[in-house]
């Protein structure tokens, strides 16, 4: 007699009707969007991190000479954090997608991902 459900692993039963094949790829794309958005949250949950992402607003700013974005240093000077805090955050930010870095020289810049806050900032607004 054949099942009524097939078992992808031991908590979850698949309908005959869904491809598995498809079905975990589905699954993965799901886990991979939340896993980002989940990272997205944590970014913006730390006031620190949000005054880094306004001090990236700013235009014109930055010592090596870029319209936007700043290096390292700047970052350090508005903030008031020492360079192994700052390294600290930035990263987090980077990992959400939120900033993007360049090594230029010795310097490390950084500037905002607007494409990825405007996605993220949308999936926001119709999670809630």
């Amino acid at each position: 007699m054949q099942s009524e459900t097939r078992h992808l692993n031991s908590s979850l039963k698949i309908p005959p009707h869904i491809d598995t094949h498809q079905f975990s790829v589905y699954s993965y794309f799901m886990a991979s969007q939340d896993q980002a958005f989940t990272r997205f949250l944590h970014a913006i949950a730390d006031p620190t991190r949000r005054r880094i992402l306004q001090v990236l607003k700013i235009r014109g700013a930055c010592s090596i000479g870029k319209e936007v974005g700043l290096c390292a240093c700047d970052i350090e000077e508005r903030i008031h954090l020492s360079q192994p805090t700052i390294s600290h955050h930035m990263r987090i930010l980077q990992k959400a997608g939120l900033v993007e870095a360049q090594k230029e020289g010795h310097w490390r810049w950084y500037q905002r991902n607007e494409r990825n806050i405007k996605q993220l900032a949308k999936t926001l607004r119709q999670t809630l």
